[in-house]
């Protein structure tokens, strides 16, 4: 081999190591500032973003697949969820020093949403109920027993162990109710979707623009630029969801975004006032970046009776 060939080849290997070392800075300080962006942005909101969105990819495919594919798979994945928020609630309740049965009110709430399914709006009246008999025949039970922390308030736990079926059972198995009717997958999935969006609207604008709080006493971040922002991707969803996808109009397109947009923002700031009374940030940390099942569904919940309401009216 030549001395000039080893030359250029001695050359050649240099530019490689160098072009490599060039492009692994380059790739670093690209990492750098994607971190350094992340936790800006987790700092601000509160939240691990990436893990945010893959959670809520992977949830609205399974919701997506559920409504259109099967609807049954719709009714089992109620079952988990709204169990599950039951669980969280009774849980987060007990560190409020609420004795709540955990197993028997999370049972009988997921209970509820079958019933529903099979017997319709008189199942959902008389599931509802006989959660509510079971869990706190379930809580007297456990009157006999020491408490744990000392002596509590029969009649307080028995009002927070109502409270989980008034809040989780009611409102969520409204969701199975309306999936049940004829082309209620399309009710469900569209008013998902203006929750979703409405929840989107308010995380980018208060995100860019926030100035002004809404509730700092319930919720510091919240803001009124957020609030515009959730009002306007509302508004604009229901319209052209109502128009292409529910066959109901523009106009009504218009009323039933804006009825969504208030009770998601409520129930939103409702489950807000509730974590604040208990002490707590999320009701558990099970979902990245989510916190919770409760801390996903706290606009959902109320939603999806004010969607049935609307169906029972729109389609009248």
């Amino acid at each position: 081999m030549s001395d000039d060939f080893r030359s250029q080849l001695n050359q050649a290997r240099a530019d490689i190591e160098r072009g490599l070392e060039h492009t692994k800075a380059q790739l670093e300080h690209t990492k750098a500032q994607f971190d350094a962006t992340q936790e800006r942005i987790n700092a601000r909101t509160g939240r691990n973003l990436l893990g945010a969105i893959g959670i809520g990819l992977a949830a609205g495919g399974l919701l997506l697949a559920s409504l259109l594919l099967w609807k049954p798979i719709f009714v089992a994945f109620g079952v988990l969820v709204v169990g599950l928020a039951a669980w969280e609630l009774s849980a987060a309740l007990r560190t409020g020093n609420y004795r709540v049965p955990l197993i028997v009110t999370s049972v009988s709430a997921a209970a509820v949403l079958p019933i529903t399914w099979v017997f319709g709006a008189w199942g959902q009246f008389w599931g509802i109920l006989g959660a509510m008999v079971v869990s706190v025949v379930a809580r007297l039970i456990l009157q006999a027993r020491p408490a744990p922390n000392g002596r509590r308030s029969l009649t307080r736990d028995l009002s927070a162990t109502v409270f989980v079926h008034a809040y989780i059972t009611a409102l969520g198995s409204c969701a199975v109710l309306l999936a049940s009717e004829p082309r209620g997958e399309w009710w469900t999935l569209t008013f998902i979707i203006v929750v979703i969006l409405t929840d989107t609207g308010a995380y980018a604008s208060g995100l860019a623009w926030g100035r002004h709080p809404m509730a700092p006493v319930i919720s510091p971040k919240k803001t009124w630029e957020g609030f515009a922002g959730g009002a306007a991707a509302a508004l604009l969803g229901g319209v052209l969801l109502g128009w292409l996808v529910l066959d109901i109009g523009p106009g009504l397109g218009l009323v039933f975004g804006a009825l969504i947009f208030l009770t998601a923002t409520l129930g939103d700031l409702a489950e807000s006032l509730v974590k604040r009374d208990l002490g707590i940030k999320d009701m558990s940390s099970w979902l990245p970046g989510h916190g919770g099942f409760l801390d996903r569904l706290d606009s959902i919940l109320p939603s999806a009776a004010v969607a049935y309401a609307c169906y029972l009216v729109m389609t009248f």
